[in-house]
């Protein structure tokens, strides 16, 4: 059993980890132009997930934390523009904490806003990391945890350790949620994530989001001969998405 500090990569150096790609140039990941890494490796099985190739540890591109951080300072010319940087997305990069940790420290020595993007879900110290995070993208999978067990295959007890270091940290975050039919497409779970986005301080949540359920990523299963769970669900319009938006008395932080 793997102990709380330790990473699930296998690489031996703290400054090695996996990523599945790299993103250059990115406007959707965060505030402003953004570099967007990407990281290998993901212990939830999300019935929505577009990235499957992102699920599998001690896969990806094997790399050091210098090298991407080399990477992102070419491009700190755009970055400058309205809080631009790197976002640490994946996969989970709180499956490899020491790796993120110092891909961090060293952005925050050169100066380059971070963000990471995650769904509280994995291990390490989470304070030392938040503690060199500029901004948290943070996926509330959802709120009750019978749906969210359904929709991920995990309990809630990781994203609540998550969620109480985040707190105590004041860390400054947007909130989002994929809105996918049958599953949580409902005012009553509208209700539910407001009820969820209210726990947090007011202070620190600088935006909400609602993503309506794609299926962009279906062909992803079939190459790697694994089991669509919402196979035939088609996508949420986004007339059905801005018909629950109304459900939430939070509308004015809501995109």
């Amino acid at each position: 059993m793997l102990s709380a500090g330790r990473s699930t990569t296998g690489c031996d150096e703290l400054k090695e980890g996996y990523i599945h790609s790299i993103e250059t140039l990115g406007t959707l990941d965060g505030p402003g132009i953004r570099m967007v890494v990407f990281f290998q490796g993901c212990s939830l099985r999300c019935a929505y997930c577009h990235n499957p190739d992102t699920w599998a540890f001690k896969k990806g591109i094997k790399t050091t934390a210098e090298k991407i951080v080399e990477k992102a300072k070419r491009y700190k010319p755009y970055f400058k523009f309205n809080d631009g940087g790197v976002t640490f997305s994946g996969g989970e990069p709180l499956m490899q904490p020491e790796f993120l940790l110092e891909c961090l420290k060293l952005c925050r020595e050169e100066r380059i806003h971070t963000v990471l993007d995650t769904a509280g879900v994995g291990m390490g110290e989470y304070r030392e990391i938040l503690k060199y995070t500029d901004l948290v993208i943070l996926d509330i999978k959802h709120s009750n945890p019978e749906k969210y067990k359904n929709i991920t295959g995990m309990d809630m007890k990781s994203y609540y350790r998550f969620k109480e270091e985040l707190i105590k940290n004041g860390s400054s975050i947007w909130l989002k949620q994929v809105v996918t039919p049958g599953i949580n497409d409902t005012c009553d779970d509208m209700k539910q994530f407001e009820m969820e986005v209210n726990t947090f301080t007011k202070d620190m949540v600088k935006k909400v989001e609602l993503f309506p359920y794609h299926t962009l990523g279906f062909y992803k299963y079939k190459e790697l001969n694994t089991i669509y769970r919402l196979k035939g669900v088609d996508p949420l319009s986004l007339e059905k998405l801005e018909e629950l938006k109304k459900c939430l008395s939070i509308e004015k932080l809501v995109r």
